[in-house]
């Protein structure tokens, strides 16, 4: 039997090879370090490039430790497979436009194209200070799918049009490329609407499979070369009002990563969309003047058009809301909020400045 001061040595050698075997091994891996994301849109375009502008945020919010592979679509599946690859865990990760998924999650309709809605800032209000990531999230759960909204567009365009829309009555039998409830909306005006991804709207344009197109911001639009196949390039933007895209991670691979770096992604995603709010604007502006220099007719709908669009709207909504509780929930919710905001820069309303003398002069 060995003696008690044998048995102490044994522990105490015991103890030392513990503490430094823990000192010595690797720290467990939060996540993986490189995240492979199937995009919806070229990172060529505005809309891609949010993809790439978050991987570059996620760098420096991780000290480097991680980032994105933005893949172009189609590399690793067809763009409208995006949702269902994360969810089935085919694809770790995606990026998209959130209103692609209505066929199965009908609430993203909502979010990704919702006609006479509210103001990119006001949606962006309700989606972080309001209950929009939370019930966006909900409907997501039963898919494992994570979600987190990055990147808003302002409000998008009327659309790209071979014909001139001077009464609602224009739109019968018009075949148009547009998406969401605004489909449903035109389909109420007696026009025949199509999804065509994006990739494939040119040739659509060109060959007359479609007469008219809405895709995105005007900044988008051109480089898709949409004025060289369209000759009026219609506004209000009445069916989206703001464009929310999103990173999707699977569940199981979101849970990998601990709580410090889930905040990390979030901070990267709110630096993101901070940049895109503040880029797109005034872009928009100048490519829509190099547009009309190239010779496009910019036009605005007449208002007999937008109040016969504002009916079909009221129309589509009440049939949204009594077949789809989520959407119901959701849109309260929303109006809710917005009512808030409005409420108060109605009582911050200024009129406005008067003008310089001379100011505005050649």
């Amino acid at each position: 039997m060995p003696s008690k001061s044998f048995t102490r040595t044994l522990l105490a050698v015991g103890i030392g090879t513990a503490v430094t075997a823990s000192l010595s091994a690797p720290a467990l891996a939060e996540g993986p370090k490189r995240l492979d994301v199937a995009s919806t849109f070229s990172t060529q375009n505005f809309l891609g490039e949010g993809a790439v502008h978050l991987s570059e945020e996620l760098e420096k919010a991780t000290g480097g430790e991680v980032s994105l592979r933005v893949h172009e679509p189609g590399d690793l599946v067809p763009a409208f497979e995006v949702f269902n690859s994360v969810s089935s865990g085919a694809v770790q990760a995606g990026w998209d436009w959130i209103g692609y998924w209505a066929g199965t999650v009908p609430i993203t309709n909502l979010y990704g194209a919702l006609p006479f809605g509210p103001t990119p800032e006001a949606f962006m209000s309700w989606m972080w200070a309001g209950e929009g990531t939370e019930l966006l999230q909900k409907a997501y759960d039963p898919y494992g799918v994570k979600v987190l909204p990055c990147f808003i567009s302002p409000q998008e365009t009327g659309g790209w049009y071979n014909k001139e829309i001077n009464k609602p009555e224009d739109f019968e039998g018009l075949s148009m490329r547009i998406s969401g409830l605004g489909a449903k909306v035109l389909n109420k005006l007696g026009a025949s609407t199509q999804l065509v991804p994006g990739s494939e709207i040119y040739l659509a344009l060109e060959r007359g499979r479609v007469d008219a197109t809405e895709f995105s911001v005007p900044q988008v639009d051109a480089a898709m070369g949409f004025d060289e196949v369209a000759e009026y390039y219609y506004f209000p933007g009445w069916h989206q009002s703001a464009s929310w895209f999103s990173l999707l991670i699977n569940q199981q691979v979101w849970d990998e990563y601990s709580d410090e770096r889930k905040a990390q992604f979030e901070t990267a995603c709110r630096a993101t969309l901070q940049w895109a709010m503040a880029e797109a604007p005034p872009e928009q502006v100048r490519t829509i003047h190099q547009l009309e220099e190239k010779g496009v007719k910019v036009r605005r709908f007449p208002d007999e058009v937008i109040s016969a669009l504002q009916d079909a709207w009221v129309e589509v909504r009440q049939e949204e809301m009594q077949n789809n509780p989520d959407f119901k929930e959701a849109y309260e919710s929303l109006m809710q909020h917005v009512k808030l905001i409005d409420e108060w820069y109605e009582l911050q309303a200024l009129p406005a400045p008067k003008p310089i003398q001379g100011e505005g002069d050649a």
